[in-house]
């Protein structure tokens, strides 16, 4: 290979001033998120707030519905893995692979997620950032008679929702737990 042809190298052999810009862009976005991790209360509270923005301006501009449903349905799949194992025990056959405890005197095994809250929270917001990008291009705002929308959109959450409430029960998991149980001693 010779000199330059790599990409974002210069003729030199140095980083082109762009692709060293865009690195550093990087680094310090990556720099934030890791510096944000251990505030998730903070974090989720930014994302409301980003929310209500972005409904406060879909509301004053009547429209954008098609992008908003478009979210909606983002978020709820977010959700749905957020609320899911990350081994189906569904694919697992009875004898092989990690099982969920399923009666009181087996060992704790902790729920692992699918996808973790900070990837969960990330994704959601960047799905709100990109929303909101999208209201400012006419092309993305498609006229469509919104309350069918929501309908669908309440229909379909309602279905996905207790879909996955089956599951849980079948398979015997809780999305929400928070360590293993521990028990006073008495004396």
């Amino acid at each position: 290979m010779s000199e330059g042809d790599s990409v974002g190298e210069s003729i030199h052999g140095k980083p082109s001033v762009v692709a060293a810009f865009f690195t550093r862009i990087g680094q310090v976005y990556q720099s934030w998120l890791d510096k944000s991790t251990p505030f998730y209360a903070v974090r989720w509270a930014a994302t409301l707030l980003l929310t209500a923005v972005y409904m406060i301006r879909v509301y004053i501009l009547q429209g954008w519905y098609i992008v908003t449903y478009a979210l909606g349905i983002y978020h709820l799949n977010l959700f749905i893995a957020f609320l899911s194992p990350k081994v189906d025990p569904s694919l697992l056959d009875e004898d092989e692979g990690p099982s969920l405890p399923t009666k009181q005197n087996e060992e704790f095994r902790p729920f692992i997620r699918r996808l973790p809250e900070f990837k969960f929270w990330h994704s959601a917001t960047k799905g709100i950032v990109i929303a909101m990008i999208c209201t400012f291009f006419d092309a993305f705002n498609v006229p469509v008679f919104w309350p069918i929308l929501v309908m669908y959109f309440i229909m379909l959450f309602c279905i996905t929702m207790k879909r996955q409430i089956k599951h849980m029960i079948k398979y015997r998991y809780l999305p929400f737990t928070h360590g293993k149980r521990t028990y006073k001693e008495e004396t």
